[in-house]
């Protein structure tokens, strides 16, 4: 084991000294490579990595850069490694880490803020002024998995106990992953008021977050859930989640459509999940006066926005990042509690040597993926090492 005295770990869960990861090149293009497994500091474990699902934000990382942010500037050529969505095994311990045991279960957030900003202070800590200022002089303590620092497409990452989720044994491990996406739709429903229950709901979009957006809706108690999108079978599966009703955008008027399910009048809040050019002004539209909106997705481009009416119609706007305020938490609560069937969304599996077909199928769309995710074979390896 080539960790540090001052680690903590077990002849149960040996560690390696390198391990395989894959690493952002040009844009677009990934290299399996060796790197040496991190040891964790003070606040850290070594989490192996079991499984990793693939979030559209990782493609958006991998071919345009932004918002991943390295060394302080794009991610291209730094021997860095995405992905973001990953849950395992903690195998090491930091000086001083006592809340997690080894051999314990995980999955993780993405965010660990600097500790020490105005907004870490105030429990944003995925909203961290220190973003990205986490290497050399500059080093503030933050840490983004994925998008600052290198994250699950490997064997092995470092994560700061606060982004740590303990995984119920009744999870497999590719529902664990999915624990990420519940979490954002928790927090855009957070954000929103939290208690939704008898409140109506929109969410628009029916991908992975918007999807499971109508199952937290649900879970939380919200009366009715309308789910909004263009294609029938993930309209299908949005029912089996919880959704009341759902809308296909090119069958039906869905301004009207929304109104006539809510007994002719806007609903209480609307969860925008599609990026869609026309969005905003759609769920402006959708909402009563005093509603709210909820923006979970990354648009193409720029649209012009009615602020006019948003402004007569006192309609107030949130736009949400990652599973801040420990979203994670309340949301692999529900998926402990069976509220809803997470894995529903799950669509593919392939093994970490097979990541480049892996975000081929999630990229565009193959078999009509909806979440990918991807297995490493180091827990059966460790395993049989241990015995």
């Amino acid at each position: 084991m080539a960790m540090p005295d001052n680690v903590t770990v077990s002849a149960d869960h040996p560690v390696p000294e390198s391990m395989k990861a894959w690493v952002l090149g040009n844009p677009g293009e990934m290299i399996l490579t060796e790197k040496p497994v991190p040891a964790p500091k003070k606040a850290e474990v070594l989490v192996r990595i079991d499984a990793v699902a693939i979030c559209a934000t990782d493609l958006e990382i991998i071919h345009h850069g932004p918002p991943a942010q390295i060394h302080g500037g794009d991610p291209f050529n730094k021997n860095f490694t995405p992905g973001h969505e990953y849950m395992g095994t903690v195998v090491a311990l930091g000086p001083g880490v006592d809340e997690y045991e080894i051999g314990e279960r995980v999955t993780v957030e993405i965010h660990a803020g600097c500790g020490q900003c105005k907004r870490c202070r105030e429990g944003m800590y995925t909203s961290c002024h220190n973003y990205g200022k986490n290497y050399g002089a500059v080093d503030k303590g933050h840490r983004a998995n994925g998008f600052t620092t290198d994250g699950g497409f490997a064997e092995y990452a470092v994560n700061n106990i606060n982004t740590l989720v303990h995984v119920d044994d009744s999870m497999t491990d590719e529902e664990a992953t999915l624990v990420v996406t519940a979490g954002t739709a928790m927090y855009g429903l957070t954000e929103l008021g939290g208690l939704v229950a008898g409140e109506s709901v929109v969410v628009t979009g029916p991908g992975p977050i918007g999807l499971l957006g109508a199952a937290v809706a649900k879970a939380l108690g919200a009366q009715p859930v309308i789910l909004t999108g263009t294609r029938d079978n993930r309209l299908e599966i949005g029912k089996k989640l919880g959704a009341d009703h759902v809308i296909n955008v090119r069958n039906e008027n869905v301004l009207e459509k929304v109104h006539e399910l809510n007994g002719g009048k806007g609903v209480d809040y609307v969860v925008e999940c599609s990026g869609a050019p026309n969005a905003l002004n759609e769920a402006a539209l959708m909402v009563n006066r005093g509603g709210k909106i909820c923006l979970a997705a990354f648009p193409g481009s720029s649209p012009e926005v009615d602020v006019a009416h948003l402004v007569r119609n006192n309609i107030y706007l949130y736009g949400i990042r990652g599973e801040g305020k420990t979203a994670t938490h309340r949301a692999e609560a529900f998926m402990r509690q069976k509220r809803f069937d997470a894995t529903l969304i799950h669509t593919h599996t392939f093994e970490m040597s097979d990541l480049e077909e892996a975000l081929r199928y999630a990229k565009d769309r193959v078999e009509d993926a909806i979440k990918v995710v991807v297995r490493n074979q180091t827990a059966a390896a460790s395993q049989v090492a241990a015995e």
